[in-house]
């Protein structure tokens, strides 16, 4: 009866996850109460000691914790160069008047800057962009959604581009040269279908913008662009120097940022916005609660061995591991790909699947890029609906068919390269 119960739980959760917009509940909330709800029914309905159980939950939070401070010391970083307005360095240099210049130039700078930002602040930064360059919104429509797949495709290819990339590189289904030299060539094919369509249909120039007041630099923002980017990236060098779990380099990443703006700014009482006390309170902590929630939850799934026993199901129905990467995918393109990366490494064991195995690339692929078949299906795309008011359907008639085929290219480019 308690399987039962955490299954409907878990089922009705999702349900108004996925319809956030329509209900208007904010899905971290949602998440949080799953999370809580499903470790209680698992407590009250378990047959085993209650020293087993709360051996269950604190290895969960173990777990997870690492994956929320990994999160938290990202979006911080991120955010804190944003404040010191550094990422100009890198929009400054798109500046072309042709839609089809502007069009490779956007996805090139996307997929890159996506590899070592989240997808999710990549995409809000470039369509933040492409609103200054480009003033007619039918001119940057299809520009727009190219941002969500370029974003998509290249947060999956590195250990800190995606959050389900971060999760499996965490909990260690992946380690990152592997991960980045098996998915480079299949992220770049999902992206290069899609935006060799669109070359054809972008054509002409663009109508010059309106003249606006020049933003003024802030102090010290190309080093602190700099050395954010360079954390960044150390991380996974960090991790295979010293053997610390990936959240511990990011921190040390923070705490130099946050020694080095001190020093800058801590004379200067106009500058408190750039400081990391006051940039804090601008990260997005509703979706790092939203990640907590479901991680919870389906850590209690796994307790309960539900996981083991729908791992145990589909191995029966799906004798290929490419056919359910393949799958999970395009399941992703309709639900958040969190929660299913989350129970598929809570199905598939590592002793039997073991570090790098095909399977976990293929998942890293699979979520990452499967999401931007539909506008709904990723954290990017959504935020995109949020900024530039594109209708599921608009986004599903103009884009999902070329992002779909390079899908499964870049599946199969992995598959049989």
């Amino acid at each position: 009866m308690s399987y039962i119960l955490l299954i409907l739980i878990f089922a009705l959760g999702y349900i108004a996850i996925i319809f956030e917009h329509i209900l208007k509940i904010n899905k971290s909330a949602v998440a949080i109460f799953m999370a809580v709800a499903c470790w209680a029914v698992f407590f009250l309905g378990s047959s085993h000691p209650f020293s087993e159980n709360i051996g269950h939950l604190n290895a969960n939070v173990s777990g997870v914790a690492q994956i929320i401070f990994f999160l938290l010391g990202a979006m911080t970083i991120v955010e804190l160069i944003d404040s010191h307005q550094g990422f100009k360095v890198v929009t400054d240099a798109i500046r072309t008047t042709s839609k089809r210049k502007m069009l490779w130039l956007i996805a090139l700078v996307t997929f890159f800057l996506s590899s070592i930002l989240d997808n999710l602040t990549t995409t809000i930064l470039m369509v933040s962009l492409l609103r200054k360059l480009i003033p007619d919104p039918k001119d940057r429509l299809l520009l727009c959604c190219l941002v969500v797949v370029a974003a998509n495709a290249g947060g999956a290819w590195t250990p800190i581009g995606d959050v389900t990339t971060t999760m499996l590189w965490i909990d260690g289904q992946l380690t990152s040269l592997s991960v980045m030299k098996a998915l480079f060539t299949p992220s770049v094919l999902s992206v290069l279908l899609p935006l060799t369509y669109f070359s054809f249909k972008m054509k002409g120039r663009i109508a010059p913008n309106s003249p606006e007041k020049k933003s003024v630099e802030e102090p010290g923002a190309r080093l602190v662009f700099i050395l954010g980017v360079l954390g960044l990236i150390c991380v996974p060098i960090f991790k295979a120097v010293t053997g610390l779990p990936p959240f511990m380099g990011i921190l040390i990443s923070l705490s130099i940022l946050w020694l080095v703006t001190d020093g800058l700014h801590h004379a200067h009482e106009h500058r408190r916005h750039l400081r990391v006390p006051y940039v804090l309170t601008k990260v997005d902590i509703s979706g790092v609660l939203f990640f907590l929630g479901i991680l919870l939850c389906v850590g209690s799934l796994e307790a309960a061995n539900l996981l083991r026993d729908l791992a145990t199901w589909l191995g029966s129905q799906v004798q290929s591991l490419a056919t359910l990467a393949t799958f999970i995918g395009l399941f992703s393109a309709v639900v958040d790909n969190v929660p299913l990366v989350a129970a598929t490494m809570g199905m598939y064991p590592l002793e039997m699947y073991p570090p790098d195995h095909p399977l976990w690339h293929m998942i890293a692929y699979a979520a990452g890029t499967g999401g931007s078949i539909l506008i709904i299906g990723s954290s990017s795309g959504v935020a995109l609906m949020g900024m530039e008011k594109i209708d599921f359907v608009t986004y599903m008639k103009k884009v999902s068919i070329p992002v779909l085929l390079g899908y499964l290219i870049g599946m199969a480019a992995y598959v049989y390269l």
